[in-house]
């Protein structure tokens, strides 16, 4: 991918967030990961994440990668 092309990479962690009706400060805590971290992951400014930290949301979160992430088609 070229430096300047952006990634297509959807995250869903509002609308677990919500379904589940857990905060993001409640999910930081859990996961032990800043607010500030998963606010960027949340609001789509996320250039990676680390498996420990998918791992961890997905077990809070009780969900797949897959419910978690998702491709854009563009």
């Amino acid at each position: 991918m070229p430096p300047d092309e952006e990634h297509r990479v959807k995250v869903h962690l509002d609308r677990l967030l919500a379904e589940r009706g857990m905060t993001l400060s409640e999910l930081a805590a859990k996961v032990e990961v800043t607010v500030v971290n998963l606010s960027v992951l949340k609001n789509d400014r996320a250039k990676a994440i680390r498996f420990s930290t998918l791992t961890a949301i997905c077990r809070e979160l009780n969900c797949q990668p897959g419910d978690l992430l998702s491709v854009r088609e563009d």
